[in-house]
């Protein structure tokens, strides 16, 4: 079968598309045919192996697995002879580490769940990383419930687009803040507020959420903590690039050191991709309670297009990468130095200092 496949850390021009063996599926496993995938700023940053803390856990010098990709929805293929959930011909979808291929082995108690007949394969590809972060965000850490005024910063990217929408599935009262091109996309998704961040900085108005949804991480904890009300939660979801080492997790040590001197909270947590949740997400969007935004479709061959495109940041909910059931696939991509952010560049170069 056809999979992207990472054998040393850099920008997404070291991707290389490879004929790998089909897998098989173990007794308690899930054969998937892959019929679309989605990016992930996961993908990016173990593509360039940064901030550097990631690879205490992926590798130090290259990863410990070459596969790429998480998010998956496909036709179920086969199954392990224990397996009674899923049946051949099922169309799935769900999370496992090597989605950007053909094929995927998933257990059948692990992340997948059954995909509802009115959503596309590109729409439930889209789901689970983003969706399940947003709802673990809203449920499980900040404890939204109905009546209470919730932000969203960064309301028209992938998690947010999920985000603005559970929200509103808990009865909470919204405000998304966004660019100026994405408001009235956040406005469609049902948010009740919507804040033009080129033209106000919600931290200055005289308004205060009893929980805020920071997937940017452009305000520190305490611009964030003066628009709280009080006990009111920050759940710290996205950070901006700041230095190899520990990058984005300098604004979060900031926050859980302010949590400890004040009585707003500041959360910060790693998602956790489970069938109970891809379920209830499944049943929110057969419902139509919710919907991905999509904003480009890929090939499999384009895998390091869709991860250099996303890591530009203006992506508008959902980055899918569709993988036709074409032997003939190729990689097709050749990379934009222009385009490329610094990012890339600068951990291809530290990468080959590292892997020495």
């Amino acid at each position: 079968m056809k999979a992207v496949m990472q054998r040393c850390y850099g920008a997404p021009e070291m991707l290389t598309l490879e004929d790998i063996p089909k897998p098989t599926p173990a007794d308690n496993e899930v054969l998937v045919r892959v019929q679309a995938a989605a990016v992930n700023p996961l993908d990016w940053h173990s593509v360039a192996g940064w901030p550097y803390v990631m690879r205490l856990g992926g590798g130090l010098g290259t990863p410990n697995d070459p596969r790429t990709g998480v998010d998956f929805a496909g036709t179920v293929e086969s199954v392990g002879k224990q397996v009674t959930r899923f049946k051949p011909g099922d169309e799935v979808f769900g999370g496992r580490g090597g989605a950007f291929a053909e094929y995927v082995v998933v257990p059948e108690d692990r992340a997948i769940a059954a995909k509802p007949a009115n959503v596309t394969f590109e729409q439930a590809a889209a789901i689970p990383v983003a969706a399940v972060t947003a709802l673990q965000a809203l449920r499980d850490q900040a404890h939204v419930q109905a009546g209470q005024r919730v932000l969203i910063n960064g309301a028209s990217g992938g998690v947010g687009t999920f985000a603005v929408q559970i929200a509103k599935s808990f009865g909470a009262e919204v405000t998304g803040v966004c660019s100026t091109r994405n408001v009235e996309l956040v406005r469609s998704l049902g948010a009740d507020h919507v804040i033009d961040y080129k033209k106000e900085d919600f931290t200055s108005l005289n308004k205060r959420y009893d929980v805020i949804i920071d997937n940017v991480g452009n305000h520190s904890p305490l611009d964030l903590r003066h628009v709280l009300t009080p006990n009111g939660t920050v759940v710290i979801v996205g950070a901006p690039k700041r230095g190899p080492w520990i990058g984005m997790f300098l604004g979060v040590i900031k926050g859980i050191v302010l949590s400890w001197l004040v009585d707003e909270n500041f959360v910060f947590f790693v998602a956790q991709l489970n069938q109970d949740d891809l379920t209830f997400l499944a049943r929110l969007a057969g419902e139509g309670k919710m919907t991905s935004v999509i904003d480009r479709n890929f090939t499999l061959g384009e895998v390091p297009a869709a991860i250099e495109y996303l890591a530009g940041w203006h992506a508008r909910g959902k980055v899918v990468v569709r993988v036709p059931p074409d032997s003939n696939q190729s990689q097709n991509w050749k990379p934009t130095p222009n385009v490329v952010s610094n990012v890339f560049n600068e951990s291809s170069k530290r990468s080959m200092i590292l892997s020495r």
